[in-house]
């Protein structure tokens, strides 16, 4: 059999301490990939004073339209011409190389620390990551894989369906569906820590025992499922096809926490595989 060339995987990690949890979550994986032969490479955000707003700043030499200035547009022509700011080049060329892309976070307000989002906001650049043709399940990134990994600081059962923050497969759904899904990549699963401030030490080994295990077959997991792009008419503002909502009808849920139907939504479609 041919030699299989080593899978490179790329970290986006976000914290500002080397002795937090997330820090050695990142560390774990960056190990366990390693000693599987894999070439990982880690963008510290913090630690790279990554620039977080998506400014005029990020382009070289003149824009467009400096009056009515727009980002995607004029990044995208950047992106074109090679003008684009040596710190976004760079990302993109870690991103390209990357068949696997793990973020690893600590959840701020439901969502990625400001930092991250700017990460994305800003490398994840029109033409270069996605175009109104290639998203979704036809995307850029379609043979990539990615995925969240990240800490809580609420306990799982305050994101349950009955609790206080509402179901967690609803908070994830922009980042996994607006975010990774719609550059095409392949969603794993994520991976939750939750509240590892409030639960005992060895809690928190056990549950970086269970992401080193995890780790060691993470490279041949099954994505989430999202509804392919070929199900939605262009012809009707993208809505899904008439013939997809008929099979669909005797279905007791939706397709997806957003292409819910008005119906219940599938359980845990947000967090694993296969359901």
């Amino acid at each position: 059999m041919p030699h299989k060339m080593a899978e490179k995987v790329l970290i986006v990690y976000a914290h500002q301490s080397t002795g937090s949890f997330n820090a050695a979550a990142k560390d774990a994986a960056v190990t366990a990939l390693t000693a599987q032969g894999c070439k990982v490479e880690v963008s510290d955000l913090y630690a790279m004073k990554f620039k977080a707003s998506a400014t005029v700043d990020d382009i070289t030499g003149e824009v467009k339209d400096a009056e009515h200035f727009q980002y995607g547009e004029e990044t995208m022509l950047a992106w074109k011409e090679g003008r684009l700011s040596a710190d976004i080049t760079e990302e993109h060329c870690k991103l390209s190389e990357a068949e696997l892309v793990i973020f690893q976070f600590p959840m701020y307000w439901f969502t990625v620390p400001a930092i991250m989002k700017g990460w994305m906001d800003r490398v994840l650049t029109l033409g270069f990551a996605y175009t109104s043709e290639k998203r979704y399940s036809q995307g850029i990134f379609k043979d990539k894989k990615a995925m969240l990994s990240f800490t809580t600081g609420s306990q799982e059962s305050m994101f349950s369906a009955n609790g206080i923050n509402g179901d967690m497969n609803v908070t994830l759904w922009p980042l996994q569906n607006g975010i990774l899904h719609y550059c095409g990549f392949q969603v794993l699963a994520p991976q939750i820590f939750w509240a590892p401030p409030h639960i005992p030490a060895e809690a928190r080994d056990s549950m970086l025992e269970a992401w080193r295990t995890r780790l060691q077959g993470l490279l041949g997991e099954v994505p989430l499922t999202f509804t392919p792009s070929d199900s939605f008419d262009g012809g009707r503002g993208f809505q899904l096809k008439e013939d997809v909502q008929e099979k669909h009808s005797a279905n007791a849920f939706g397709l997806s926490v957003g292409i819910h139907l008005g119906k219940p939504l599938p359980p845990n479609s947000q967090l694993k595989a296969g359901v």
